[in-house]
């Protein structure tokens, strides 16, 4: 009867282990442009990696797990971008289409950390590094965290840890010794401080890239350094990934890698500011149970589905709050990229009308995305899958695709600004901090660039 017994509780124990939601790390970089790494995010594309910025661990994660060709940041800078990805919409939904928007639409009881709490109360989070917004992280449900961090908090005077990039990473470790001595699952949120200028580096890291030249074109401060800390970072998801395997839990992780918003690349049109591609295109990497190591996914994703993404390994089926328009990416990773992710509305939009030349917004439904801009009302219409560089527009060629994704687009920024801000811009009344930020080709048609 006792060995019975004893058994029975084996058993008991072993489902326990077997239901409990895997832990979640997310590497969020700054800055970082969509082939800012060695990992080509399209296996026949070299210029979707980089020839300059070496990333051996992300190359080593890429290898256990899923490289996304199509992942998209919520905005193209990145406090909006960070608002979006911690409460699952688009920054127009959640009006919060620039850094100062105070005024959101969804409470932050509704946030990622929150939601995945109620889906399954084991959870503990926490969130070290850039934070930039004015709620804090706690009110979003993380339990240990830096508190509110900006830009320059990132830059430090200890030559030992550039951009507090091992510092977090320490901190990170020790957070999640701590979780696995206590039996809890883990949300865990690192936001470097790198690739963001001012660029820092360790010396070491440095001198081996100290012939490089001096700076790039477009570029701020030293390439060499850019370089560095490129280097660095990669260090940093190396040590991360190394303290999975020596708690053991690496089996039971998923590891999710990106960047908040794009930057300048050879192959995509505009970069960080602007709803080109290079803006909003990002890096992603994704491994974890079930999902197919050196797998390659062209599905189209943006971040903010990462909220229902994470409650649904935690819990599946759990219900969303209401507004949440991301979907889960469950399914997706667990066919080898193959299932579509499913969403309330299936399209993407972005918003940009501050710290630019031309207000802009733009749309993606499909393989097309139509970006228009608001000061001289002009919409462009790029084939975004054939069509990378965005160099054809098919407006004219395709006017009632153009007009509907036109539509669409407006529907969508009325619908989360409000009538009276959605008016003004109609009219072209921007809000104060415009800058340069776009042009005109030689072709005559107007493109970020």
């Amino acid at each position: 009867m006792k060995i019975l017994i004893a058994s029975g509780i084996s058993l008991l124990l072993a489902a326990s282990a077997v239901a409990k939601g895997p832990n979640i790390v997310f590497i969020l970089a700054d800055d970082q442009s969509w082939s800012g790494t060695s990992v080509r995010m399209m296996p026949n594309v070299a210029g979707s990696a980089s020839r300059e910025f070496h990333t051996p661990n992300l190359e080593k994660l890429a290898a256990q797990g899923m490289t996304f060709s199509q992942a998209y940041a919520p905005h193209c800078k990145c406090e909006c971008s960070r608002a979006a990805i911690q409460m699952g919409r688009t920054t127009t939904s959640l009006n919060a289409p620039d850094k100062n928007a105070r005024n959101w639409s969804a409470p932050v009881t509704d946030s990622l950390v929150n939601t995945l709490k109620k889906a399954d109360p084991a959870y503990r989070a926490a969130h070290f590094g850039k934070w930039q917004w004015f709620h804090t992280p706690e009110s979003m449900g993380y339990d240990a965290s830096d508190g509110i961090t900006m830009n320059e908090d990132g830059n430090t005077s200890d030559p030992e840890d550039p951009k507090q990039s091992f510092s977090m990473t320490r901190r990170a470790g020790a957070f999640m010794e701590s979780q696995v001595k206590e039996g809890h699952p883990f949300f865990l949120q690192l936001s470097y401080y790198a690739v963001h200028p001012t660029p820092q580096a360790l010396a070491a890291t440095l001198k081996k890239n100290e012939g490089m030249a001096s700076a790039s074109k477009g570029g701020r401060g030293d390439r060499a350094v850019m370089v560095a800390m490129t280097e660095d970072l990669d260090t940093c998801v190396g040590e991360v990934l190394k303290k999975l395997d020596d708690l053991r839990i690496a089996d039971n992780t998923l590891v999710i890698y990106t960047s908040d918003n794009g930057s300048r690349t050879t192959l995509l049109n505009g970069g960080k500011g602007d709803l080109g591609e290079g803006g909003i295109r990002e890096p992603l990497i994704i491994r974890g149970p079930g999902i197919k190591a050196g797998s390659h996914c062209s599905i189209p994703v943006i971040l903010y589905d990462l909220m229902p993404s994470v409650a649904d390994f935690a819990s599946p089926g759990f219900v969303m709050p209401k507004g949440v328009e991301g979907g889960s990416w469950k399914p997706l990773l667990l066919s080898a990229g193959k299932e579509r992710v499913k969403r309330p509305i299936d399209r993407f939009v972005w918003h940009q009308a501050v710290e630019i030349e031309h207000p802009q917004s733009a749309i993606r439904e499909g393989d097309y995305k139509l970006l228009y801009f608001w000061d001289t009302k002009e919409g462009l219409l790029f084939d975004v899958v054939n069509d990378l560089g965005e160099t054809r527009d098919l407006a004219k060629q395709s006017p009632a695709i153009a007009a509907k994704l036109l539509t669409e687009l407006k529907a969508h920024i009325r619908a989360g600004l409000g009538e009276q801000a959605f008016s003004e811009l109609d009219r072209g009344e921007f809000p104060q901090g415009r800058g340069p930020g776009s042009g005109k080709k030689k072709d005559g048609k107007k493109r970020v660039k």
